[in-house]
């Protein structure tokens, strides 16, 4: 049988935000407003997929509190808790068919995102079959994390793996790195997630996770064969997307960064 992907052979997901329900920018938005700050496409972009106390850092300065890094982790997580009385987490419509779409095509499948290992074990363990171990890696250690998982985690070319996420300092890395891209931006209606993605030239954004078939993969396949997934194939590929190194075989994957705030 001939392989459905040529060039393709992960796919890394974003939990929060693809895979399950977006329960932090309502928070962080509600957190901005509260203290009489407006939230702002600029501020959104510095605050999301930032480690944890970097975060914080951002927030405490936007909400001119002069809190700890810990406090304001502390608050904004009791800020939540009582968000999910009201939202609880939940997986996204069309989260379990993405998954068996992406191992239909033969990819292996990873997720990753900015909590502990527990969060993808509580929510997403009765999937654990899709994923390929260790399952699920915590970039909060390293975010935006794109480089550390294709190379680092998983010994690939950039043009072996596509990300699957909803913010686009994701997007705006894997466009450095020339890292395939597909865009789930949150539906949240004060989210800028969308605009910035089409500012940082996010070729495929979905708005339902359905929407990632067969053919939107044979297509970003194909882009990637031929280096052009950020730009046309006749332009110079990007220094970092170039540089020579020793890649091991897929599955040796290394230990991973503590998660703790």
């Amino acid at each position: 049988m001939t392989p459905l992907l040529s060039t393709l052979r992960l796919a890394a997901v974003n939990i929060d935000g693809v895979l399950l329900n977006d329960t932090f920018t309502p928070v962080i938005h509600s957190m901005i407003v509260a203290h009489g700050r407006a939230y702002t496409l600029d501020l959104e972009r510095e605050i999301l997929s930032q480690p944890r106390k970097a975060a914080a850092r951002i927030l405490g300065a936007a909400i001119g509190s002069t809190a700890s890094e810990q406090e304001l982790l502390q608050d904004y997580f009791a800020r939540r808790e009582l968000y999910l009385r009201e939202h609880p987490v939940r997986l996204l419509d069309g989260a379990v068919a993405l998954l068996r779409t992406l191992r239909g095509a033969g990819l292996e499948v990873i997720c990753y995102g900015g909590l502990d290992r527990s969060h993808f074990d509580e929510h997403l363990g009765a999937a654990s079959s899709f994923f390929t171990e260790p399952g699920y890696v915590c970039t909060n250690g390293f975010r935006p994390g794109v480089q550390e998982i294709v190379r680092d985690r998983f010994g690939l070319g950039y043009e072996e793996a596509v990300f699957i996420d909803d913010v686009a300092k994701v997007a705006e890395k894997a466009r450095e790195l020339d890292v395939p891209f597909i865009g789930h931006p949150s539906d949240f209606a004060h989210s800028f997630q969308r605009t910035l993605m089409r500012e940082a030239g996010v070729r495929h954004l979905v708005r339902s996770l359905y929407d990632v078939d067969e053919a939107l993969l044979r297509t970003i396949d194909a882009e990637a064969a031929r280096g052009a997934c950020w730009r046309d194939a006749d332009e110079p590929a990007p220094v970092t997307a170039l540089v020579p190194e020793l890649v091991p075989a897929l599955g040796a994957v290394r230990p991973e960064v503590s998660c703790d705030a």
